[in-house]
């Protein structure tokens, strides 16, 4: 893969949004403005009137909102982690879109679906096809069947064509592998069987600071620049990076040799842009299908990946 300005690699990061405040990451983003990446920060358009599930801030905390504003104009991209902190229903979905279409000037870009949310799209089981999904309804013992109603025509909770008309990608994949994209190589790709989406991403797997330090180690970040990679770095920035009025040392100390090095450090959605013109609008074929299926149950069933 050739990268923009003659860099040799690439690396980003998608923040969900659980937990985060300004208080818990704001010093997390600062630090990473000083470094000079720009990368992911997802948000949620609303307060939600049901069971929280790992709540933190949404855009409408104004002070919340002014912070983010700061970032976009710093050049993170804002990003959409579905609705709110719990699941809605296809209305307040909608208007939630608009929400953030009105106080950031355009759609999401780029999404990803929050933990056990009813309204998540193409999620659970449906993530999967085949013998994967029968593989998997039996490693959660059917525990999450017909939970994910996001993408179910008629349902209360179906917003499938929403997303169609308003979200350019979203994150399915997750793996144990820095570097994403020889995991996922002809990503962004459109999937024929989950239409509401249209575009899928992988990402790799740090969804908190150990692990996000473990897949960023200098062994990893050698071989990423030596593959000539991309980096999609899956995490929830609120989750020990900033801890006890500092920055995690481990985290401090890998993202500055990170960040001297020859790497394109871009938000999610410019990275995809690129690669999707590289890969020209690619459409998933039943074998790459089953490929990047299989590579990621054997991920979860080891490591409990996303």
């Amino acid at each position: 893969m050739g990268w923009p300005q003659d860099k040799t690699f690439a690396f980003t990061v998608f923040d969900d949004t659980d937990n985060a405040t300004i208080e818990n990451v704001g010093a997390v983003y600062d630090f990473l403005t000083d470094l000079g990446f720009t990368t992911t920060k997802s948000v949620w358009p609303s307060h939600g009137t049901g069971p929280k599930m790992n709540p933190g801030h949404t855009i409408a905390n104004r002070d919340y909102l002014a912070w983010l504003l700061k970032l976009r104009q710093q050049g993170f991209e804002i990003g959409y982690h579905g609705n709110s902190y719990c699941s809605s229903v296809r209305e307040e979905i909608a208007a939630g879109i608009e929400k953030f279409k009105s106080v950031f000037g355009h759609p999401p870009r780029t999404m990803a679906n929050h933990a056990r949310c009813v309204d998540c799209i193409h999620w659970g089981p449906d993530r999967l096809t085949g013998l994967r999904r029968f593989a998997y309804n039996g490693l959660t013992h059917l525990r999450n069947r017909n939970q994910f109603r996001g993408h179910v025509r008629g349902d209360k909770h179906f917003w499938g064509d929403i997303c169609q008309q308003e979200i350019t990608y979203c994150r399915n994949f997750v793996y144990s592998d820095i570097n994403t994209l020889a995991n996922c190589p002809f990503m962004p790709y459109h999937d024929p069987y989950r239409p509401y989406v249209n575009y899928w991403f992988a990402s790799s797997e740090g969804p908190d600071v150990i692990r996000f330090n473990h897949c960023l180690s200098e062994k990893n970040q050698d071989r990423l620049e030596r593959e000539g990679g991309a980096c999609i770095m899956y995490t929830h920035f609120a989750l020990g990076f900033y801890d006890q009025g500092a920055i995690n040392f481990r985290f401090k100390t890998l993202m500055k040799r990170l960040s001297q090095r020859n790497g394109w450090f871009v938000p999610v959605g410019t990275m995809l842009d690129y690669l999707r013109v590289t890969n020209k609008n690619h459409i998933i074929t039943s074998h790459e299908r089953r490929q990047i299926e299989w590579r990621w149950l054997r991920c979860k069933i080891l490591t409990g990946t996303t």
